[in-house]
This record gives structure tokens, C-alpha cells and sequence, in this order.
């Protein structure tokens, strides 16, 4: 092998070296930064979360499909350049309505995740890092919740504070932090006894300092894994209660339009039901993968790979 062969091989080796320790000393969060970068499919994801969003914002603050209740054209108008997505049988613009279905269902995931994850992530790291007769308390607690099916707890709360979006909000959000109580528990578990805790022990730093000051900031990916996750479960309850008809009323939203589509479809009346499943399938498609890739970026086990 010639000098400038060996010269060659040298600088790629160099190279790759330097390259190995610049991804090395990145930190977790930069270097799943860097992946989710990287990964196409979970860049168009949150493209489609944040068209999402700001659709749900506009027409929130009544930028866009204001006038959703207001006849724009005749009965059962199909498809047309006209009317984008039809017409339904009092002449409104399916369009508009699936625009205000989005507003709901951004709603409900995000209002439902305020309240849910504060809850989760208290009794969550409570329990696991107190132990004993307080652990014992919450275990029973979200057990006695997980025993009790889901959609039969969610139509107990609607049916209790009534039809409404705040129900809903509310009924979500009191139901759905189980899951990620007793992840938060688990992690707090391992975290308690590792060695920066025991450091913050030894120079007198309290209880809760410990908790939430040096443990909680280290099991934060969980959480944002939990909460893309908890926005596509909500949105898909939301869409369950309406359809069952103790959801959102007065307005609509996904699930009041396929509930509404039902009987329409043995007229071919399709619009309103495609368009309201289509809107439903991207966003939760989205959350879905959007979550898997958080999970893989946010995982210290595959940093630098």
C-alpha cells in the first residue's frame, strides 16, 4: 500500500472518529433532536399536527368556518367546486363543519392532557419515590380505575356532568392518567436510589427538592411520549361519546357528523362520513407515528445510532 493510500485511510479514520464524539457528547435531548430531524416520516407527522393545530386555532378564535351553521347551498349538494366536501341536509358546508370537528377535537386533546398529565405525573412520582402505605394508596387508586373498562368509566362521567364540551374535557382528563401514573411511578422507582440522588441526600437537599428538582427533569421524555399519545386517545374517545350521542352537542364535531352520516349513507349520501373518518384517520395517524418516533429519539439506549 502506497504512502498516499495510507495517508487517505488515516484521514477517514480520523474523521469518523471525530464524528463518533461529536454524537457521544451530544446531549439526549439534541441527539433525538437530531434523529427526529432525520426521520421524514415523523417531519410530516408533526407538519400535519401543526396544520392540525393551527386549523383548530383559526377557527377557535372564528378566522375560519365561522358560519358552519348557516345554509350555503341546497339539500345534499355533493362534492363540487362550489362546495369542496357537499352539503348536508339543511345545506351547510361539510367543510366547514369538519374545519370545526378539528377545533373540538384539538381541544379535547390538549384541554384533556392539561388536566390528566399533572395528575398522572403527581401520584405517579409520589408513589414511587415515598413507597409504603402511600404507594400502597395510589396503586389501589389507579388499579380500581384500569379494572373498570374505559369507555363504560367515560360514559359514567359524561352521563354525570352532562352533555357538553367542558364534560368531555373533564371526563377524558379524570380517566385517562392511569397509564401514565404507573409509568411515572416505575421510573421514579429506578431514579431514587442511583447515585446524583444519593449526592443530593448527602448535602442535605430535601425531599421534594429531590423529587422534583433532580428526578422529574430526568423521566420528562415519558411524559412528552405520553402526551402525543394521549391527544390521538382522547380525539378517538371524543369521536366515540358524540357518536353514541353523550358527547359534544350543539356543534359539531367528528362524531356527531358520523353519527348524523349513518342513515345517510343507504341514500349514497358519503361526503360527510368520508370527509369526517379522513380527518379523524391523518391526525391520529400522525399522533400515532409521531409517538413511536418520540419513543425511539427519547430512548438513552439507542443514543447515537
Amino acid at each position: 500500500m502506497n504512502t498516499s493510500s495510507t495517508s487517505e485511510m488515516s484521514v477517514d479514520n480520523s474523521a469518523s472518529s471525530n464524528t463518533d464524539v461529536q454524537i457521544k457528547d451530544r446531549s439526549l435531548w439534541a441527539d433525538a433532536w437530531y434523529r427526529l430531524c432525520r426521520d421524514k416520516v415523523a417531519v410530516t407527522s408533526v407538519i400535519i399536527v401543526a396544520v392540525y393545530s393551527v386549523i383548530g386555532l383559526l377557527s377557535a378564535f372564528g378566522i375560519i368556518a365561522a358560519d358552519w351553521s348557516q345554509e350555503v347551498g341546497p339539500s345534499y349538494a355533493p362534492p363540487s367546486a362550489e362546495f369542496w366536501m357537499g352539503t348536508d341536509i339543511f345545506g351547510r358546508s361539510v367543510m366547514s363543519k369538519i374545519i370545526h370537528g378539528t377545533q373540538v377535537a384539538m381541544s379535547v386533546g390538549l384541554v384533556s392532557s392539561l388536566i390528566a398529565i399533572p395528575i398522572g405525573v403527581g401520584l405517579g412520582a409520589i408513589a414511587g419515590y415515598y413507597g409504603g402505605k402511600v404507594d400502597e394508596v395510589i396503586v389501589w387508586l389507579y388499579t380500581t380505575f384500569s379494572s373498570i373498562p374505559y369507555i363504560m368509566l367515560l360514559m359514567s362521567f359524561s352521563l354525570i356532568l352532562g352533555r357538553g364540551l367542558t364534560s368531555i374535557w373533564i371526563a377524558l382528563g379524570a380517566t385517562s392518567w392511569v397509564a401514565l401514573c404507573r409509568l411515572i411511578r416505575g421510573e421514579v422507582m429506578k431514579h431514587k436510589n442511583r447515585e446524583y440522588v444519593q449526592a443530593a441526600e448527602s448535602i442535605g437537599v430535601g425531599k421534594l427538592t429531590r423529587l422534583f428538582k433532580h428526578i422529574l427533569p430526568n423521566v420528562t421524555h415519558i411524559v412528552i411520549i405520553r402526551t402525543s399519545l394521549q391527544f390521538q386517545i382522547a380525539i378517538k374517545a371524543e369521536v366515540i361519546l358524540s357518536f353514541l350521542g353523550i358527547g359534544v352537542s350543539g356543534q359539531p364535531s367528528w362524531g356527531t357528523m358520523i353519527d348524523d352520516a349513518k342513515l345517510e349513507l343507504a341514500r349514497g349520501v358519503w361526503w360527510q362520513f368520508a370527509g369526517a373518518t379522513v380527518a379523524m384517520f391523518i391526525v391520529v395517524l400522525a399522533f400515532n407515528i409521531l409517538g413511536d418516533a418520540l419513543r425511539d429519539a427519547l430512548d438513552p439506549k439507542l443514543k447515537g445510532k
